[in-house]
């Protein structure tokens, strides 16, 4: 018997708009493994960069376990506060950052402007919060990284 698979969707984006335009990474998972990156960077004329992989189910489960370990669902479900990003800082011309995560039943969001450090997010009215989502959003970025560096390699080894 098959064993239904749980829904499954991850979305990041960082962004801002400044001299060079608007320039942003964005990456989404789906529940099928589908990878979507985007890369727009106008500093020295590059252009967007966008790629496309489709990740294993063992990929998938190590994904999750990350956000489950970061306890950012369990720290939000006990806090039953859907405004939980209510008391972070609000998207400003530094720029925004949000978080969307799907895992069965609970369904996530969170925008946030982009700190510049560890140390701002001590100055915070939810600090707590804010470093869950400071330090999973720096797992995920590795992760995804890692995963886009290992299957499009842009200069071959010789």
């Amino acid at each position: 018997m098959q064993q239904k698979q749980e829904d499954f969707y991850l979305r990041y984006y960082i962004g801002h708009k400044g001299v060079h335009g608007h320039e942003f990474i964005e990456y989404e998972i789906q529940n099928d493994g589908r990878l979507r990156y985007s890369n727009n960077s106008k500093y020295k004329q590059d252009v967007l960069i966008r790629k496309e992989a489709y990740l294993s189910d063992s990929v998938l489960q190590e994904l999750k376990r990350i956000i489950e370990e970061s306890e950012i669902l369990k720290y939000f479900i006990d806090q039953m506060n859907r405004e939980s990003d209510s008391k972070w800082p609000a998207p400003d011309k530094q720029g925004r950052q949000e978080l969307e995560i799907k895992i069965g039943n609970v369904h996530i969001s969170f925008t946030t402007s982009k700190p510049g450090s560890v140390s701002d997010i001590s100055n915070t009215e939810d600090p707590d919060g804010l470093r869950v989502f400071f330090y999973l959003v720096q797992d995920l970025k590795c992760f995804v990284f890692s995963l886009i560096s290992l299957h499009f390699r842009i200069k071959p080894v010789n």
